[in-house]
């Protein structure tokens, strides 16, 4: 996490401040499931709460440079605030009854987040696609001139996948809003399933159906994994912006501000600085899948190697994942098309876009595929070496025109009933 790539909110979430300040909530949650339960004092947790304890981040620190664990200092601080009435604070609890909770809410939280600016820029996808719905422009199929689609179903196409990415998110964040309780092997030893489900019930999550010392880390996987996806089709999305701003393609840019410069040396420059900008941080939140995914295969009933990756990268692939979808949004709201240019680099074309439609005019006037493809593709590499047009060339083959008049060849070369079913196709994107 740096203050560049971190949006101010995930800062707040992430801090130490509030990490500390949810370790004191299921503190408190189980504190309150267990004088319901008889085994704590009545009030107690009552009391510490009328407290309104200010936790010290430095005291913590420096109780935690002589005990070497977390935990205990925080224990100890809150001891040091509460009095005598945090004794009956973590009976019968282990350290990652805390850590595992607090971190699902923290992730759970992050994830709501994450869902919402997800939400801000499908609905900027779907304003520029619908915009964009019955404008033409050349589909490329590795890299190469191919059929013609519209800017708004490729706009359409990148709405469609981040839906799904919003979608595996809502998913994940259901499987990582779980918590334990359940002590130092998840047995309850000390404790009761009851007390863990009215806890968590308070703490807005679910118990583990079987815990060990922690979670399971298929969960956490889950999210990041979701996260990571996300991340790649913005990445995606930002890669076409880098193609459309080419100055050999020139269909679209990014917006450019006034005062804004592209270049220390040449003036002229204007750069798709954002879409790169996107594509880099995409690394970033992809890095952490695979180590949460080795995260999942811990020692029998926990070790700890998953605990320092795990600060590092929740933090880290959030936060980047949440700036990258804000600047995803102002992307594609600033986004400058060119229709003019898009028609023009369908005109350079010459045509062969069409190329399908005459060879199944062919094979349906009794024509076998493969000599119908010879015919249409001698004509077509005449025009693509720059020879004639291609629907000159094909009137002038006598093998075409015996098979197909000239007429019925005009008709085949009509984009508008290329394109006939995008906008119902766009539609069907963002239904």
């Amino acid at each position: 996490m740096i203050p560049r790539y971190t949006p101010p909110s995930f800062a707040a979430l992430w801090s130490p401040e509030r990490r500390f300040q949810v370790w004191l909530e299921v503190e408190l949650a189980a504190c309150e499931a267990m004088e319901a339960a008889g085994l704590v004092p009545s009030g107690t947790a009552g009391r510490i709460r009328e407290k309104k304890l200010v936790l010290d981040v430095a005291r913590i620190d420096e109780i935690e440079r002589t005990t070497k664990h977390d935990v205990i200092a925080f224990l100890t601080h809150v001891e040091e605030l509460a009095g005598a009435d945090a004794r009956w604070l973590h009976r019968g609890m282990t350290s990652s009854d805390v850590l595992d909770t607090s971190l699902a809410i923290l992730l759970r939280d992050a994830t709501d987040e994450l869902v919402l600016r997800t939400d801000d820029l499908l609905e900027a996808l779907a304003k520029r696609a619908r915009e964009h719905a019955k404008t033409p422009m050349i589909g490329r199929s590795h890299g190469i001139h191919a059929e013609p689609v519209t800017f708004g179903l490729a706009l359409a196409g990148h709405h469609a996948e981040m839906r799904r990415g919003r979608a595996r998110l809502r998913a994940a964040r259901e499987a990582v809003a779980v918590g334990k309780i359940a002590g130092a092997v998840g047995t309850y030893a000390h404790l009761s399933p009851e007390i863990e489900a009215k806890a968590l019930g308070a703490l807005g999550l679910r118990a583990e159906t079987v815990s060990t010392q922690i979670v399971p880390r298929d969960r956490h996987a889950e999210l990041f994994c979701a996260m990571a996806l996300v991340a790649a089709g913005i990445e995606r999305l930002a890669t076409n912006v880098r193609h459309w701003q080419r100055s050999e393609v020139g269909e679209a840019e990014e917006a450019f501000t006034v005062g804004q410069k592209g270049s220390s040396a040449m003036p002229h420059k204007r750069n798709p600085i954002l879409s790169e900008n996107l594509c880099g941080l995409a690394r970033i939140v992809r890095a952490a899948a695979i180590p949460a995914l080795e995260n999942v295969a811990l020692w029998h009933e926990r070790d700890i190697s998953h605990s320092s990756v795990e600060r590092m990268m929740a933090p880290d692939a959030t936060s980047t994942l949440a700036f990258m979808l804000v600047r995803s949004k102002s992307l594609v709201e600033g986004l400058v098309v060119y229709p003019a240019r898009l028609a023009e680099n369908m005109a350079r074309a010459n045509e062969l876009y069409f190329s399908e439609a005459v060879l199944l005019a062919l094979v349906e006037s009794g024509m076998a595929r493969q000599e119908a493809y010879v015919l249409v593709q001698r004509n077509a590499m005449r025009a693509w070496q720059g020879d004639g047009r291609f629907s000159d060339n094909l009137g002038a083959d006598a093998d075409v025109s015996k098979r197909i008049p000239r007429a019925k060849l005009e008709e085949l070369f009509d984009v508008e009933h290329a394109l006939r079913h995008v906008p119902g196709i766009v539609e069907r994107a963002l239904a």
